[in-house]
């Protein structure tokens, strides 16, 4: 299914708005997309046709359940998950009698025409051929006012390892430096990074192509947590039922696919210095800070006569990413099931755990030790290694509420937390030291007779709401208690100018009052914060903290612990990094795209979601300072 196909899909759906006005991709575009994408059910698809180049541009094309299952052509998220299952059931269930061992050739046969293929002469991504490239005939936006620069946000970046030729596409971000030369924002846990390493170490130039659009199958399979050495593309041909057609480049020894709609060859070569990279308004709502990756040098760049340039904006969740990980999560179900933990029932990653800051796992649980099992299991499996929080229960772990309760009343602090280390996501700012830190692990599974411990001793939940406590807690600005009145033990403070001194001073008070003693959990944050927002708070709670260092116990068998999820910058807090701005529009833009919204089609006026987040802003760089 080519992209034009797609957005004639969606137009068909009423699920996108095509937008004549001029919108500059530099921020503007950003802007436009993020109101339209936050609105309930992820909004529309917005295709800008006047871009002050020859390419439209489309975002959130993926940005909603509708959406994204009608770009990898299924009803639901999970029926690619059953496929998965029946067909490995299929091919590995004995056979007897030569029909049924003829049933299974046949299904070989049938999973073999899904490989991909390379053909011979041109394809329509090389319909138009550019020589001397320059990437500003692209409209390449710049989404956020402290970005480093415009960078291509949907790039699928092809290398191939040098010692087996098994090729990779993975999405990285590239940071346009000049007309001809990108960053390449590779991050030491994934394959292209590997690749790299490897030519470094053969003393030889790496050869890259970038494809941007084609079947929108290829898009989500270059986000795909595939396994190293599984060609993406594999992935996309079992979600069409057909094999992808690729071509070979014609400046680079590299092949993309035939019916791409931009097609950026080059190089990097691995002797040359590094370059010092964004910063970048990221997936996880703030900054990722510069840093030094590799040059990418473009020596051509070719396209159809009709292409159109697709982008994706990330920042403050939710945007189109959560759908992209919404379906891995449900594709990617089955493989951990049949491979690895067969107790699997089901997984969720809430969109404010920004996929790998927090995901909740279901089990069958059959004996004692199983979710702590699942627990140390998981941090060892792929991608999941990078996951920050993880609760592993017994009951469903699609209703938040729900599950808060039940987690709370079950869960004993002392027997059923586990602290680990281990790798993180590059882009966590909480830990210390970079890509490297503390993780939590919460069982809150049913207990079998083996693993309890004292009782869990918490009184009703009822905690006075008078004016007692601010004279108490003289640096709290506000309480919520609200959640209490769910039977939810959570208490969220907001907190004035916190610092390292003072959060344990007030950690250690929590602790000890005996009026506080029906909350389990207190929630720190900013007095900034929306603190009466569930989804602010979450996505928070889970950004801001490095569990060992910010999460204290009370002492056993009181059943409580406090997290501090403030923003740890170096002022106040005795942090050895710089801390991240949270990624917001300028004042200028909202007020710009104020003005034009009336006349972009959109309908109602829709205010922008930045300005509930500007007053969190430390400064106006990516860094707080």
């Amino acid at each position: 299914m080519s992209i034009h196909r797609f957005i004639s899909n969606l137009e068909q759906q009423g699920e996108l708005c095509r937008i004549r006005q001029f919108v500059d991709p530099v921020l503007e575009i950003a802007e436009v997309t993020d109101r339209c994408c936050k609105q309930p059910g992820g909004g529309k698809a917005l295709l800008f046709e006047n871009t002050g180049t020859a390419f439209p541009v489309l975002t959130n094309a993926m940005g909603s359940d509708r959406r994204i299952c009608s770009a990898l052509g299924v009803t639901r998220l999970d029926e690619a998950a059953m496929l998965i299952e029946k067909l490995f059931k299929d091919i590995t269930s004995p056979r007897k009698g030569w029909q049924n061992k003829i049933r299974l050739l046949s299904e070989l046969r049938r999973v073999a025409s899904w490989m991909p293929k390379t053909v011979k002469g041109r394809g329509a991504c090389q319909e138009i051929v550019h020589h001397n490239p320059d990437l500003g005939i692209l409209p390449i936006l710049k989404c956020w006012p402290a970005d480093g620069g415009r960078f291509v946000t949907l790039p699928m970046v092809h290398t191939k390892d040098p010692h087996t030729g098994i090729r990779n596409a993975g999405m990285y971000r590239m940071q346009v430096i000049d007309a001809n030369t990108t960053g390449m924002h590779w991050h030491r846990h994934k394959t292209g990074a590997r690749h790299y390493r490897e030519y470094k170490a053969l003393g030889k130039r790496m050869p890259v192509a970038v494809a941007l659009g084609g079947d929108p199958a290829y898009i989500y399979s270059a986000t795909a947590p595939l396994p190293d050495g599984v060609d993406e593309y594999i992935l996309a041909g079992f979600l069409r039922r057909q094999k992808v057609r690729m071509v070979r480049c014609i400046t680079q020894d590299m092949e993309v696919p035939e019916d791409a709609d931009i097609v950026i060859e080059g190089y990097v070569d691995p002797a040359e210095d590094l370059f010092w990279e964004g910063p970048f308004g990221d997936h996880t709502g703030f900054y990722s800070l510069a840093d030094r990756y590799p040059r990418f040098h473009v020596t051509c760049i070719t396209h159809r006569k009709d292409a159109v340039y697709p982008a994706t904006i990330v920042g403050i969740p939710p945007q189109e990413d959560a759908w992209l990980e919404k379906a891995s999560e449900c594709i990617f179900l089955a493989p951990i099931k049949l491979a690895m933990l067969p107790e699997v029932k089901d997984m969720n990653m809430p969109v404010p755990g920004v996929a790998h800051n927090l995901a909740l796992v279901q089990i069958d649980k059959s004996y004692p030790g199983q979710g702590m099992k699942t627990i140390h299991s998981l941090w060892g499996a792929g991608q999941m290694m990078l996951n920050k929080i993880l609760l592993v229960t017994d009951s469903p772990v699609d209703d938040y509420r729900k599950l808060a309760q039940q987690a709370l009343t079950r869960i004993n602090f002392h027997t059923d937390l586990v602290f680990g280390k281990g790798p993180l996501d590059v882009l966590d700012h909480s830990s210390p030291r970079f890509a490297f830190g503390s993780k939590l692990g919460i069982d809150a599974t049913h207990k079998w007779p083996e693993e309890t411990d004292s009782p869990d001793n918490r009184k009703s939940l009822l905690v006075s709401e008078d004016g007692d406590k601010n004279q108490k807690y003289s640096m709290v600005s506000a309480w919520n208690l609200d959640l209490l009145k769910e039977n939810i033990p959570i208490a969220i403070l907001a907190i004035r100018d916190p610092g390292t001194g003072i959060i344990a001073a007030l950690g250690s008070h929590l602790l000890a009052d005996e009026e506080l003693r029906p909350v389990k959990v207190f929630i720190l944050l900013d007095d900034t914060v929306d603190i009466c927002d569930p989804d602010t708070v979450c996505w928070l709670a889970c950004a801001n903290i490095d569990p060992e260092r910010d999460i204290r116990l009370a002492v056993a068998p009181r059943q409580q612990i406090v997290a501090d999820a403030c923003m740890k910058h170096p002022r106040n807090y005795e942090f050895p990094r710089e801390w991240p701005n949270v990624v917001t529009a300028s004042e200028t833009t909202i007020r710009i795209i104020d003005q034009k919204w009336e006349q972009l089609g959109l309908g109602n006026f829709v205010s922008s979601p930045s300005v509930k987040f500007l007053e969190m802003k430390k400064g106006d760089g990516a860094a707080a300072l």
